[in-house]
């Protein structure tokens, strides 16, 4: 489902969205450099309990978060080669096992994302007097029934 969000309605969701996941979660953030991908993981992680000021793994591909409600593991894959790339840094460790694996850039590796993950798209969008806002796509691949009660939980649906 899509919505055009102010950027305080994206934090709520990203707050309500890290109430929700369970262990053993992946998040696929997905949109151009400025759409909010990391500052909706910045909200993700501070409602998961996890106290640390989050960074940009992007020289890294992988940074770990452990001391929240569940453990977060902060993929940005924006300079993997390929999508096979992403196994060498251990990604089938970090999404089977009891933490959130949120991946930023996650188009780049969509043929080796799991068959059931929460898919999150960033669009630009103008609002009323030139505000910004954001087309926000949300979905559960792979399991509609999931899909439904994921949409119901964080206020998502129409």
């Amino acid at each position: 489902m899509k919505k055009i969000l102010t950027f305080e309605q994206i934090d709520e969701l990203a707050k309500k969205l890290a109430a929700y996941v369970t262990p053993n979660t992946v998040v696929a953030l997905i949109g151009d450099l400025g759409t909010g991908k990391t500052t909706f993981t910045k909200n993700f992680a501070k409602e998961l309990g996890i106290d640390e000021n989050l960074k940009s793994p992007t020289f890294n591909y992988v940074l770990e978060y452990l001391d929240g409600r569940l453990p977060l593991y902060h993929f940005d894959v924006y300079r993997l080669g390929s999508a096979d790339e992403i196994y060498e840094i251990g990604y089938e460790d970090y999404i089977n096992n009891d933490g959130v694996a949120l991946i930023e850039w996650a188009n780049i590796i969509e043929s080796e994302l799991p068959k059931k993950y929460i898919r999150i798209e960033f669009e630009y969008a103008l609002g009323e007097g030139e505000e910004e806002l954001r087309t926000v796509e949300l979905k559960y691949v792979g399991d509609k029934e999931k899909e439904e009660e994921m949409l119901k939980y964080v206020n998502f649906s129409n």
